[in-house]
């Protein structure tokens, strides 16, 4: 029996660092952000159904999408965020599923869905815990503006396009504090591993 692990959290909250210490543990994790790239690329079904829906102003010179032309029309819009979505959602769950499958197939004991808006997708039913990586308001804020070089205004817009932390917080089945150092986010990783018979696999 395959454990299948939710995991998500917010924008700047440190997802990415847990999602490494599953891959290091020798854990297979499925990235939905990845996938969701692989899916728009050109040739792909949704690739042509989004240059349709949005216009080939948001495609570059080679013909790419431009993610980031395109994330400024969805960020500040959530009738253009819900369009891009239900364009992209079920091509990822399409190849998500698929690659959990593979790895129930291949006996491995648990696998990592690394979903973003596992909440607001409605998704928690593909796993069968649940995983937040939780860091406070301020704290996310401030990491955002710093790795991205945001503004204020702008890093305050990408993170209410999101289910807030505390939200997320209270739906999980376990949440890993990432406010402090990361000896002390490994140290409850490690834990959770333990919890979860998965510390020696």
């Amino acid at each position: 029996m395959t454990l299948s692990i939710g995991l998500t959290g917010g924008i700047a909250s440190g997802k990415s660092t847990v999602s490494n210490m599953f891959k290091e543990a020798n854990i297979p994790v499925i990235d939905a952000d990845i996938i969701a790239r692989q899916v728009v690329e050109q040739g792909a079904p949704a690739y042509r159904l989004i240059a349709e829906a949005f216009g080939s102003g948001i495609l570059q010179e080679d013909g790419s999408i431009d993610r980031e032309k395109l994330g400024s029309i969805i960020f500040q819009n959530a009738n253009e965020r819900e369009k891009l979505n239900s364009i992209v959602h079920p091509a990822v769950r399409k190849e998500m599923l698929r690659q959990k499958e593979e790895a129930e197939a291949s006996g491995e004991a648990a696998v990592v869905l690394d979903i973003p808006l596992l909440f607001e997708s409605k998704l928690t039913h593909l796993a069968d815990v649940t995983l937040v990586v939780y860091v406070n308001p301020d704290v996310q804020l401030s990491r955002l503006m710093r790795r991205n070089g945001l503004s204020e205004e702008d890093a305050k817009w990408r993170i209410a396009s999101q289910l807030p932390l505390n939200e997320k917080k209270d739906q999980a089945d376990e949440v890993i504090d990432n406010n402090g150092t990361i000896e002390e986010t490994k140290k409850q990783f490690h834990t959770l591993l333990e919890k979860w018979n998965l510390a020696s696999k």
